[in-house]
């Protein structure tokens, strides 16, 4: 039935690179527009060289196109300001949105995690490059053991932190504390985003700490590394930066926690790396690079159900 027609709100890093990859590596969807606000940026510019219309006038230039009747997905890569008002349009126009704001106006999407369950939805939303990152593991150590705490820390390299991710720190750490919470499984989640200035640049380091009960470490571990296969599937350069480590709390060294009281049973501790494939940014723009991963394999899944149901009808 041909593939599905896509486009991308965003001519930045983020909506770049997610370009490049749909243009690089083609399965359900075409791209068929790129759209920005500045019209001499690069990401407009590289779009044209490649032979993909493009518009320097928003949302409203995407929809002035003679192709968007056609378009059926639309990646919105700006801000979470921006994207409230984008998705009402969008989805009012009868387009599949998959959004890379912390906006999270639609179920939080981790795909090694949930990719599937929301496919019906018309907005998803990739919680943030730390979410993308760390809640898999989360959702692991959740697979196997009552997950009762879990913070999360992204250290990112400053020169990957363009304005739109420095703009929206704040959504950041709630969406995806809140994200830890309802795809990761832990009953309450934290986290914390530091941009890291180190010359040279350094890659993205996430650490992850849980606190659980019903399993013991050898069950962990096995479904750590299960999980950490699953994101390589998209991100080859997810990994594992050294053997999960583990801290038993019992009846004799329970563990305080302020306002939550003692804890008894296992603290793991995940650090991970995110090195970036370089389809556009950098090697060190890992944070960058799981997110655009992450979002073009959901788009791609949203794209074969699509295609599938076009052909049930014809």
């Amino acid at each position: 039935m041909g593939k599905v027609k896509a486009a991308i709100i965003g001519s930045g890093n983020i909506g770049t690179d997610l370009m490049i990859k749909m243009i690089k590596y083609p399965q359900n969807m075409e791209l068929v527009a790129v759209v920005g606000i500045d019209e001499k940026s690069e990401g407009l510019a590289m779009a044209r060289e490649r032979g993909v219309a493009t518009t320097h006038e928003g949302l409203d230039g995407l929809k002035a196109m003679d192709v968007y009747p056609e378009i059926g997905i639309v990646f919105d890569a700006t801000s979470a300001y921006a994207h409230k008002v984008h998705d009402a349009a969008l989805r009012a126009d009868g387009k599949l949105v998959v959004d890379l704001t912390p906006a999270a106006i639609g179920p939080f999407t981790i795909p090694p995690v949930n990719m599937e369950e929301h496919l019906d939805q018309g907005n998803v939303n990739m919680v943030t490059c730390g979410g993308q990152a760390t809640i898999p593991m989360v959702a692991a150590v959740s697979q196997v053991a009552k997950v009762h705490y879990a913070e999360i820390v992204a250290s990112v390299s400053s020169r990957s932190a363009g304005p739109g991710t420095r703009a929206n720190i704040d959504e950041f750490t709630r969406t995806t504390a809140s994200a830890i919470e309802k795809v990761g499984g832990a009953e309450k989640g934290k986290a914390i985003i530091i941009l890291n200035p180190a010359e040279p640049p350094m890659i993205m380091r996430d650490t992850v700490f849980t606190l659980s009960e019903g399993a013991d470490e050898e069950a962990i571990r096995a479904s750590v590394k299960a999980m950490v296969a699953k994101v390589q599937a998209y991100v080859p350069g997810y990994r594992l930066k050294q053997e999960v480590q583990f801290e038993r709390y019992g009846d004799n060294n329970k563990l305080k926690i302020p306002g939550r009281g003692e804890f008894t049973g296992i603290k793991t501790s995940i650090f991970l790396e995110v090195e970036g494939a370089g389809d556009y940014l950098p090697s060190y723009s890992g944070n960058l690079d799981i997110m655009t991963a992450a979002a073009k394999a959901t788009g791609e899944l949203m794209a074969r159900k699509l295609i599938d149901q076009r052909a049930a009808a014809a």
